[in-house]
């Protein structure tokens, strides 16, 4: 074998010839001559492999032209980067995958500004000496939600983690069973808890819990009272749970503080904009609760963040906890994250300004009408491949926020065009093409269909560009 591939080996060009190539050098003055290299290498090794295996028709062609191509292939992949746009056709507006809330062009701005250069973060203009980041979102904060302080970390796992530790280091935190809930990633409550350092005591049961379970689970030893809204499942038939209301005078009447980690954290009533109501932090407050945590990359419509609002003297003592630094956002955060704020400041515009706002409240006659419109432009580009149907569906609103409510909506149904045998494998092909095109289209695999749920679709001229590109043959693109 390795007499046969003498020949072979000898008309393999060198590292020097390859990078000496016209279209070679072309890809150096782009991308540097240490990326090139490595990429001239790559392919020669592959090359070299193939000729090993003594398998003559799977030796590559080695003229110039045909390696410069190889070169220039593998040059354009290593540069791709891993984090890239796509098409959110899945029906879940707050796809945890995904990315979760689509930021509005104020806070993509004020983030790009933030990024361009030096910024007062922790400095007092006023006085010229070292200031606070929380400054610059805390006020805000509060004058939407009625708090006395404020202050944000990276996300809304931090903010429980960071309020529990602050509060109830080597304590005992009473949570009603019903309310231990697992989120995304197997991430459990009574898992933070233990990291932590407090103690958690369950109380009632999984689906009922009353006041006489709280009352007595107070003991010397007990921090505070946790509630966690139960936003990403329901509990329905015979339940009971105890009211915020009555759980903060349980707490206050045995001197300690009512918790409430509110999850998707919603600023504003959704029932505003024809939307199921979901509590709001405001609404939380006033119910007496000491300190609320939430996200600011779900309802609120922001980037990832966790905010803990509520009593002063408590936001006080979780500052000083010193995993706050480690916990802490960046200044783009901070910038977006306030820009996001000052457009809540205004709910009658919000619904046109923020675009989580907009797509949940998107009405279905106006997706109806993009789907009639794209289904024979999809049709064209299938060529026969799938049958293309306009069908009412349902979306979600994702990421734990009113997970039995569902949104009206529209979609294109992509149905394969063969026998019942073979339809799982030629759906994984239509579907891993729509995911290979430039901006990949990432749909949901339904009822033997491709299900491309329009709701979230906004640049429909990107979209339709992009379909002469569809290659249907290897399941990519072209």
């Amino acid at each position: 074998m390795a007499n046969s591939a003498a020949p072979l080996q000898a008309a393999l060009p060198s590292v020097d010839r390859v990078l000496r190539l016209p279209p070679v050098g072309a890809l150096i003055e782009a991308h540097g001559r240490t990326v090139v290299t490595a990429m001239v290498r790559a392919v020669l090794a592959e090359s070299r492999a193939a000729m090993g295996a003594g398998d003559p028709g799977s030796v590559p062609d080695l003229s110039d032209g045909a390696v410069a191509k190889r070169v220039a292939w593998a040059v354009a992949a290593q540069a791709r980067p891993s984090l890239r746009p796509v098409f959110n056709l899945t029906g879940t507006v707050l796809h945890t995958n995904l990315g979760r809330a689509v930021l509005p062009p104020e806070a993509i701005a004020a983030a790009a500004e933030a990024a361009q250069g030096a910024t007062n973060l922790e400095f007092d203009l006023a006085t010229g000496r070292r200031g606070d980041r929380d400054s610059h979102l805390d006020a805000l904060v509060c004058r939407l939600t009625g708090a006395q302080a404020a202050t944000v970390v990276n996300n809304n796992a931090a903010a429980v983690l960071l309020v529990l530790n602050s509060l109830a280091l080597r304590k005992e935190v009473p949570v009603s069973r019903g309310e231990l809930i697992e989120i995304g990633g197997a991430f459990r409550m009574p898992d933070i808890m233990a990291r932590a350092g407090c103690k958690l005591v369950e109380v009632g049961t999984t689906n009922r819990t009353h006041d006489a379970d709280f009352e007595g689970a107070m003991g010397p030893r007990t921090a505070l009272i946790m509630k966690v809204h139960a936003s990403n499942f329901v509990v329905q038939g015979f339940t009971a749970e105890v009211a915020e209301t009555r759980l903060a005078e349980i707490a206050h009447g045995h001197h300690v503080p009512l918790v409430v980690d509110l999850g998707a954290g919603s600023l504003v009533d959704l029932s505003r904009y024809g939307l199921p109501h979901e509590p709001t932090v405001a609404e939380t407050l006033a119910n007496g609760a000491d300190i609320v945590t939430f996200s600011g990359d779900k309802l609120l419509g922001g980037p990832q963040a966790g905010i803990i609002a509520g009593r002063e003297d408590l936001i006080a003592r979780i500052k000083r906890n010193p995993m706050k630094r480690a916990l802490r956002c960046d200044k783009m955060t901070i910038a977006a994250l306030a820009a996001v704020l000052r457009l809540h400041a205004d709910p009658d515009r919000l619904a046109e300004r923020l675009p989580v706002i907009r797509l949940l409240s998107r009405p279905q006659k106006e997706i109806e009408a993009q789907a009639l419109r794209l289904a024979p432009k999809l049709e064209e580009c299938l060529g026969g491949v799938a049958k293309v149907d306009v069908a009412p569906c349902q979306s979600q609103i994702g990421s734990g926020s009113l997970p039995t409510e569902s949104l009206a909506s529209f979609a294109v149904v992509l149905r394969p065009e063969t026998g019942k045998r073979g339809r799982g494998r030629a759906l994984k092909r239509l579907s891993a093409a729509f995911r290979s095109l430039p901006v990949a289209v990432v749909g949901r695999i339904q009822d033997d269909s491709l299900v491309l749920d329009l709701r979230c679709l906004t640049d429909e001229e990107r979209f339709v560009d992009q379909l002469r590109r569809l290659s249907l043959d290897r399941g990519g693109a072209r």
